[in-house]
């Protein structure tokens, strides 16, 4: 359920389906798919010149085996990293450099050459309120920062936009399906600021906002927030839901906290108020 402007792969193939891999090398173009859409991707492939590859049983890492295979040593893979998980980068690390293949991940090279490329989604968000959002704002930012006290870190960031919904008590439309925004979250033991395009907020909503101790600011700023980190800080992450570019925007001073994101399981946890909602919805 992406946003028309990460859908880089259905726009550089034409296959629609939800999963798949796409590569392209001077000489090369391949589609990973798995069984589910072997047959779609026949048809859609039709006239493209991108070859597909069946993806076999559980294999979710057979298209890094395939550049295992044939990359040679000194040439270079270029994957953006700002959209690139940090655990499919450190697979992609312990394929690639023992053969001395160089990964580019600071250039985003579908920016260069989509030149309709959609921007960032701009559906308003707006507040998930009583008598729905059982548990407060302020009562879940409390729990989240108990967890992040528990581990040592004075800062957490977060980039999964249902944890930052559901912290928040906020609600958006920029994908289908989901009442998700595109946002990410920089939490420390006082403050919080989510990082949002700023057109989409409303004034009555930041303020809001403000009163629990969290500031709106730009999508764009994320990453230098993180840069200015202080030396020492204890920074809570979650490896398996963040990008490999914001890990890399850490600072080498910073003692990075590898966990599962606390509201993960806390909003998984329902209250008995919140379990009639669910049963009243299905």
């Amino acid at each position: 359920y992406l946003p028309p402007r990460w859908q880089a792969r259905e726009v550089f193939s034409g296959f629609t389906g939800s999963v798949a891999t796409l590569i392209v090398s001077q000489d090369f173009a391949g589609l990973w798919v798995d069984s589910r859409y072997w047959e779609q991707a026949e048809i859609e492939l039709q006239g493209s010149g991108i070859q597909m590859v069946k993806i076999i049983g559980s294999a979710a890492t057979a298209h890094i085996d395939w550049l295992a295979q044939h990359m040679q040593a000194n040439q270079t893979l270029s994957v953006d990293g700002k959209v690139l998980s940090l655990a499919s980068a450190r697979s992609l690390q312990n394929a690639l450099f023992p053969k001395r293949v160089k990964i580019h991940t600071e250039i985003d090279l579908i920016d260069a050459v989509w030149s309709d490329r959609p921007g960032l989604p701009t559906e308003k968000i707006y507040e998930h309120a009583a008598p729905f959002a059982v548990v407060s704002r302020a009562e879940k930012l409390k729990l989240v920062r108990q967890a992040m006290q528990d581990k040592g870190a004075q800062y957490h960031f977060i980039s999964t936009v249902d944890d930052i919904a559901w912290l928040l008590n906020l609600r958006g439309a920029d994908v289908n399906y989901n009442p998700v925004f595109v946002s990410h979250l920089l939490l420390d033991q006082e403050q919080a600021s989510v990082f949002v395009p700023l057109n989409k907020v409303s004034d009555e909503i930041q303020q809001a906002l403000l009163k629990d101790g969290v500031v709106c600011r730009d999508y764009t700023e994320a990453e230098q927030a993180l840069q200015a980190l202080p030396a020492s800080a204890g920074v809570l992450i979650d490896p398996r839901r963040i990008t490999f570019g914001f890990r890399e925007a850490i600072p080498a001073h910073c003692k990075v906290i590898e966990a599962l994101n606390p509201s993960v399981f806390a909003k998984s946890r329902k209250t008995p108020e919140e379990a009639q909602f669910v049963r009243q919805v299905m």
